[in-house]
């Protein structure tokens, strides 16, 4: 829970009105109420004076912050994964182990996405090589433009897939995070 829905939570348990909370804590019920909506992030000596307002422990808020900042590390790292599966548009790989190289150490699970995304753009590249095959010999750019949409649209659809949280689309490896779900 977001540090100011428990200050209100708790703030209301106790029965106090804003206003009563700030003069408790010398605080402006402003400062209160922005507290409240999330549009600041009180110091830790505003948080340690409404800890004692509300009579509670100060810790309460510290433990809070921490579940925070876990929630905020995995909507980046689900952002830098979702980036690598956009990277297999484009059936070259070196954007692909740039950005693994730079997030490798900092993102949970990375390396089973950069593989997946490798092998989709691999994928991607064999089919392109035998349109352009195919097109050599029979004028027909039919294969060509249906691998390039169709590895196009998987890359994008593994995109969506690992920013909502859903396993991911590879039918040529099996990651464990697919064999979890």
């Amino acid at each position: 829970m977001e540090t100011g829905k428990l200050i209100k939570e708790l703030r209301i348990k106790k029965g106090m009105t804003q206003e009563e909370l700030a003069d408790k804590t010398e605080v402006s019920a402003r400062t209160i109420q922005r507290i409240e909506n999330g549009e600041v992030y009180p110091r830790a000596y505003t948080l340690q004076m409404i800890a004692k307002a509300l009579e509670v422990d100060f810790s309460l808020f510290l433990e809070n912050e921490s579940e925070q900042k876990q929630e905020s590390q995995k909507l980046d790292s689900n952002n830098w994964s979702a980036l690598i599966h956009l990277s297999g548009i484009i059936p070259l790989i070196f954007p692909t182990l740039v950005l693994w190289k730079i997030k490798k150490d900092k993102t949970k699970d990375l390396i089973n996405h950069s593989r997946a995304a490798i092998t989709m753009q691999l994928s991607i590249l064999g089919i392109c090589l035998f349109g352009l095959w195919i097109y050599w010999k029979t004028n027909i750019l039919i294969p060509l433009i249906g691998g390039l949409l169709i590895g196009g649209l998987i890359s994008i659809m593994n995109t969506i897939f690992v920013m909502t949280g859903k396993p991911y689309i590879n039918p040529f490896i099996k990651s464990e995070e697919m064999n979890k779900k």
